[in-house]
């Protein structure tokens, strides 16, 4: 079992990487053999997963080199640096590891019946399990420029996925939009590491956050990754493609969608805290921003999912605005700078890393749902659905588990995060406080009568024989409604078990930077 967990960083992403190589063999010998591979694959993942973060829980950060342990190579600063791929797992990567797999796992036994019938499906887990190999790698590498490469793959997997339904223009427009927005993101971020490693002549994160000299290049290089990393995040006024991507492609893989966006929400926080916060460098200024940021995704994310008629599209621009709330808590994080309110900022950051978790399940349930209603009735519109309660009772049950969770209203689980969010913001500005309130208001107005036209309005004509989604849909539906309640009525020990190692390992960067410099 030892040496389980001695390797488990590299079987995260060595495992569903296998898998995505044996899969289009195994097609061939039938669906349901392909399917159960899949699920095998991503079942065991996840147990690694939950091991790893046992054991990280217990004893602290693990690194694992591949290849090589230390070099000889000595650092002008008098420490060891391993010159190989380095993974490190600390409280945060492996919380995020566990949202990203437990995301793909469930995506994979909803999509056993939602795609049934589709062609490609080889092609479909294929890409499935290398999304997954993405986002893991990005969430484990210590090394910027693996950063780099894992972001890509999850960048190609994620636009082939968007333009899965190839025979509808907008799935097709959708992913190109995703990949030339995700190639200049790319490029921004390659470009910072290329004036990191010129000045530094490293590409490990914990090494050029030991070096770093906040001169003007690390300014830019700064400013290079953030809006990078923002935009891929989904973050307004670069939340373009965010609405599109979420909106046309498969609820299945929308449902993925969310936490590949939140992989780059982590590669954010991890430059914000760990790279440029470890030598303190004032960071307030960038707070600011990322507050200034999250009010207006906020802003746009609510007020365009009022104008809605796409229920997919509403939902995503709901999902716009529920990011904002995370940069919100993220960013006053960073504001707070002085001793006394380093409470608040913790507070601010457990709100911001806990609605992480919360938004992931309350906005995929909802696409969840989504998917169940275009399965039923292959309606998109709004204005075509009605009376669905009456065949679809279950998925009402749901959607309005959905509804109420993501509008943060209590025992629901985004009611927990929020008022984190609320409390600790307040403390900065009340101001932003009162909006990100009224905020959730307007989203349970926008829900409401979404449910209602859907759900409670007059019954359509050509929906009358309209019957409930597959086993396999519910389960997933189910699966997620009840990780949502049980996070609700016990939000303590989820914040204390999972939140609070993550919220540590950001805010104490010196941990992350120890276990590398200190191993040599």
């Amino acid at each position: 079992m030892n040496e389980l967990i001695i390797h488990s960083p590299a079987l995260l992403v060595a495992i569903p990487l296998f898998g995505a190589f044996l899969t289009p063999i195994v097609g061939r010998l039938g669906g349901r053999i392909r399917d159960a591979l899949v699920l095998l694959f991503l079942g065991i993942t996840e147990i690694l997963a939950i091991l790893l973060a046992q054991d990280v829980y217990a004893n602290g950060i693990r690194s694992y080199v591949f290849g090589a342990s230390f070099s000889s190579f000595t650092h002008p600063s008098t420490f060891s640096l391993p010159v190989r791929i380095i993974f490190e797992v600390d409280g945060l990567s492996i919380f995020m590891v566990i949202i990203s797999i437990t995301l793909a796992f469930i995506a994979a036994v909803y999509s056993i019946s939602f795609i049934k019938k589709e062609n490609g499906l080889d092609r479909y887990y294929t890409l499935l399990l290398l999304m997954t190999v993405g986002m893991i790698g990005m969430e484990l590498t210590g090394d910027m420029f693996n950063f780099f490469v894992f972001l890509e793959i999850t960048s190609i997997a994620s636009a082939a996925l968007i333009a899965f339904w190839a025979d509808r223009a907008e799935s097709l427009e959708a992913s190109f939009k995703y990949i030339v927005l995700s190639t200049i993101g790319a490029l921004f971020v390659l470009l910072a590491i290329a004036l990191l490693y010129g000045q530094y002549d490293a590409l490990n994160m914990a090494a050029i956050a030991s070096s770093l000299q906040n001169t003007m290049l690390d300014k830019v290089a700064l400013v290079l990754l953030l809006v990078a990393l923002a935009m891929k995040a989904g973050v307004a006024p670069m939340h373009m493609w965010l609405p599109d991507a979420y909106g046309e492609s498969p609820s299945s893989i929308t449902f993925v969608l969310i936490a590949a966006t939140q992989a780059s929400l982590y590669g954010l926080m991890r430059i914000a805290f760990t790279l440029y916060g470890y030598n303190k460098i004032d960071m307030i200024p960038v707070g600011w921003f990322l507050v200034t940021l999250a009010i207006v995704t906020i802003f746009i994310g609510v007020t365009m999912a009022l104008i809605q008629t796409g229920i997919t599209r509403a939902i995503a621009y709901a999902a716009v605005g529920e990011i904002g709330y995370m940069l919100l808590g993220i960013g006053a994080a960073l504001s707070i700078a002085s001793k006394e309110g380093a409470a608040v900022a913790t507070v601010a950051l457990q709100g911001g890393i806990f609605h992480i978790l919360n938004d992931a399940l309350d906005i995929g349930l909802l696409f969840l749902v989504a998917g169940a209603i275009i399965y039923a009735t292959r309606e998109r519109s709004i204005n075509n659905l009605g009376g669905l309660a009456r065949n679809m009772k279950y998925t009402t049950i749901f959607f309005i588990i959905g509804l109420l969770a993501v509008s943060g209203i209590p025992p629901m689980n985004g009611f927990a995060s929020k008022l984190l969010i609320y409390e600790s913001v307040y403390r900065v500005n009340p101001i932003l406080s009162i909006i990100a309130i009224i905020a959730s208001i307007f989203l349970l107005a926008v829900f409401v009568k979404i449910f209602y036209s859907i759900f409670l309005g007059p019954e359509q004509p050509h929906l009358k024989n309209v019957k409930e989604v597959p086993l396999s849909m519910l389960v997933a539906m189910f699966t997620v409604s009840i990780l949502i309640i049980l996070i609700g009525l016990f939000p303590g020990y989820v914040i204390n078990t999972f939140v609070n190692p993550a919220v540590y390992a950001l805010r104490d960067p010196s941990s992350y930077v120890a276990a590398i410099i200190g191993g040599a």
